[in-house]
């Protein structure tokens, strides 16, 4: 897996986009020449470099966003959005 664009925007500013329960709702692109978290239009969009095939692009997202994050990729739980490319992830208490 290819290292993420340097310029991430910082965890704080990302886990202000979740709602009172910890849900992130994001778009992805899979299949992107470069990984890389960005806030557009106060929305999270994660570009990965994996294929939508057998799951992949899932947990390359999910790798991705625990790293900008600073937290465990176990910590994160896809509620929707598994086939599709809007998705809502759950940051999890430890």
């Amino acid at each position: 897996m290819a290292r993420p664009k340097a310029d991430l925007p910082s965890p704080a500013a990302i886990l202000a986009l979740a709602d009172g329960e910890g849900r992130l709702t994001l778009r992805v692109t899979p299949g992107a020449r470069i990984e890389t978290v960005a806030i557009e239009a106060g929305r999270l969009l994660v570009k990965v470099r994996a294929k939508p095939e057998d799951g992949k692009a899932n947990a390359a997202v999910l790798d991705l966003l625990a790293r900008a994050l600073g937290i465990a990729t176990s910590r994160l739980r896809l509620l929707r959005g598994a086939t599709g490319r809007d998705k809502q992830v759950q940051i999890v208490s430890p």
